[in-house]
């Protein structure tokens, strides 16, 4: 099992940077892909960024390639999402997931690969 707690989020205005935060527990957590997902209004959840276990390879939705940079630290099993020059399309609620384990090699963006959720957090973007 894997709790996840994200925070971080809050209203920002465009052009501005945020860094959300997932805190990750459980006894197979260093062993799991880790993803940022989000949900905006309306619109299904989408993938954002992922890291696999080790940190060593990652992965990113097009429109954020060059914005966010997704990290994450294996001393406190935290994983990072640095959003940078954020827009008013970037608004949604961004969810932390990770995988079932064990130290796989790639990072899928079906959400249907993750396993555990957490609660989300929200960013607002004005313009």
């Amino acid at each position: 099992q894997v709790q996840l707690i994200e925070s971080g989020g809050g209203l920002v205005q465009a052009g501005d940077s945020v860094r959300l935060s997932c805190a990750a527990s459980g006894q197979a957590v260093v062993t799991c892909t880790l993803a940022w997902f989000r949900q905006a209004p309306g619109k299904e959840r989408e993938f954002v960024a992922g890291i696999i276990w080790n940190g060593s390879r990652t992965k990113y939705l097009d429109s954020v390639k060059g914005r966010f940079t997704i990290s994450r630290d294996l001393t406190n099993n935290t994983m990072y999402l640095q959003m940078n020059t954020l827009k008013p399309e970037d608004t949604a609620v961004y969810y932390c997931a990770a995988d079932s384990g064990y130290w796989s090699n790639s990072v899928t963006d079906d959400e249907g690969d993750y396993d555990y959720w957490g609660q989300g957090t929200q960013v607002t973007v004005s313009s």
